[in-house]
């Protein structure tokens, strides 16, 4: 028999307009619920439900949201301190020359239709999943061939260390029973759930694989339902979920029968400055379409060197985020790779001032700088639907045009940002468990400032090209600051980073959370990463 659904968004506006109206009882009062002691009820943002499904061929659990899959093994794991420990693989080697490497595979691993997992699967894997358009980068594999059972052997047209972290995230799928059409429905796996319904636009049902290879897992069922900040904050004042994410502004009135928990994160927000003037256009995508790119006022590196002291991140931090988070240098938050001259900035509004008239800026009579004609002046994207972005935009606006730059909050939707954030500046979220985020925000032609320097590419290409992840490390450190040259906010400047956002979550009282691992950008997905092992007491 098919499970009961979950009640829909507009079902659940009506019953919290409806306990808005009774009277009776406070909304914040909560409702008890049955919740069996080896399952729970988790709220997640609305844009976590996968489009295409659960099928990592098709980026599932990559990109920048990383997470772990759930329903499948992956070759390699990311550890608590985001170095790399193994699943599938017993051991790796890398040639000297980094472009072959070699996986030794478990050979007690099932799929969850009783099939063993070889190396084919992972050969069939990589080289299917190269062939996608998706937020996962495979561009630097040939081919991947399976020698034996449990060997299987990557050859990449470039050296790439940081593949490890991709390594990391995808999921490994069964040749004898992949169809593109349909797997992302009914995922067949070996990882610790199994996808027992999915309604899509309203809730998904996990339940425990029993022959999961690895640690037994405590939490047996799952239901994620998926909804918006305001019904998330609805559905814990009813008691109805368990684990309801939340932002900073929600945490100001507590909801009886939960505790707010906070997770650490890289999960970072900063703002694009596009680095050339406007009229520039971006690389052609695969279909060949390309973007307005570039800016005037931006363009200016005084403008970018100034908002970097301009801007108070501690007050951003007690004011927009009510504490649940810190300062932020970098889009490398605390990760091994950080480059500490990243954080060799302050709020010096002075300091900014100094800047812009070293450069021949002069304040107009509106107090705002002025060259040649041209006002320091440029408009400011946020997504609308977020109420930590929204606050960001306004607070930095506020800063900026104390130090003669006029700032306009412009507030959109994703989809309208991803076509404009090329030529106006946004406020994005960003944050990785692989520095290869330093690519996406650095390298020529691969980043959303239209950022170009030849010697921080450099640094990049002998990065990946290191003989392992650890050798890599100090690379990517210097790729942001050489001693000479870089993208700290007294070099190029191409981005000015805010804040780190905790991840916040109502949890009811009772159930243990257990998650030590930094979270990534995005909520979503990440809070599952350890939820087989939280407990009820």
């Amino acid at each position: 028999m098919k499970n009961k659904k979950w009640f829909g968004l507009p079902l659940l506006l009506a019953f919290v307009v409806a306990l808005a109206g009774c009277g009776t009882k406070p909304a914040d009062e909560g409702t008890k619920t049955n919740t069996p002691k080896d399952s729970v009820v988790i709220s997640m943002d609305a844009e976590s439900e996968p489009a295409a499904g659960f099928d990592p061929i098709m980026g599932w659990a990559a990109g920048e949201h990383t997470h772990d899959p759930l329903f499948q093994s992956t070759l390699l794991v990311t550890n608590d301190d985001l170095t790399i420990g193994k699943d599938l693989a017993t051991e790796y080697t890398i040639a000297d020359n980094g472009k072959t490497w070699t996986f030794k595979i478990r050979s007690d691993v099932k799929f969850t239709d009783g099939k063993p997992l070889t190396a084919s699967d992972v050969a069939f894997t990589y080289n299917t999943a190269k062939e996608q358009a998706t937020d996962t980068d495979l561009s630097m594999i040939d081919s991947v061939e399976a020698v034996d059972a449990q060997t299987a052997v990557f050859h990449f047209n470039k050296p790439y260390s940081a593949f490890a972290y991709i390594a990391a995230v995808v999921g490994i799928v069964p040749e004898h029973a992949y169809n593109p059409s349909t797997y992302g429905q009914n995922p067949i796996g070996s990882g610790r759930y199994i996808l027992k319904q999915w309604d899509k636009g309203e809730q998904v049902i996990l339940e425990a694989n029993p022959d999961y290879y690895g640690e037994k897992v405590k939490m047996k069922r799952i239901t994620i339902v998926f909804m918006s900040e305001d019904a998330s904050y609805a559905a814990a004042q009813a008691g109805q979920v368990d684990v309801a994410y939340t932002a900073p502004n929600y945490t100001l009135k507590q909801v009886n029968g939960y505790k707010i928990t906070s997770f650490a994160s890289v999960d970072v927000r900063g703002i694009n400055l596009p680095c050339i003037p406007s009229g520039g256009k971006t690389t052609p995508d695969a279909s060949g379409e390309t973007l307005p790119a570039g800016n005037d006022t931006t363009s200016n590196k005084a403008i970018r060197q100034a908002l970097s002291f301009a801007i108070d991140r501690e007050a951003l931090v007690k004011d927009v985020l009510y504490g649940y988070g810190s300062a932020a240098y970098s889009e490398s938050h605390g990760e091994p790779w950080e480059n500490p001259a990243m954080k060799e900035v302050s709020y010096d509004p002075q300091k900014s001032k100094s800047i812009m008239e070293a450069d021949g800026w002069k304040l107009n009579a509106d107090g705002i700088y002025e060259k040649n004609g041209k006002k320091a002046e440029f408009d400011l994207l946020y997504m609308s639907s977020n109420s930590a972005r929204t606050g960001l935009a306004m607070a930095v606006a506020e800063k900026a045009k104390a130090v003669g730059i006029k700032i306009n909050p412009k507030g959109s939707s994703w989809d309208e940002i991803s076509k404009l954030y090329y030529e106006t500046p946004h406020v994005f979220g960003a944050g990785m468990h692989s520095p290869t985020g330093i690519i996406s925000h650095y390298y020529t032609e691969k980043n959303g400032a239209s950022y170009s320097n030849p010697a921080v590419d450099k640094h990049i290409d002998d990065a990946l090209a290191a003989p392992s992840v650890e050798a890599s490390y100090p690379l990517w450190s210097k790729a942001q600051w050489d001693g000479t040259v870089g993208v700290t906010p007294t070099a190029d400047s191409p981005w000015v980073w805010l804040v780190e956002i905790d991840h916040i979550y109502f949890v009811k009282d009772g159930l243990n959370v257990i998650d030590k691992k930094i979270h990534p950008h995005g909520y979503g997905w990440t809070i599952t990463n350890n939820a087989d092992q939280w407990y009820w007491n």
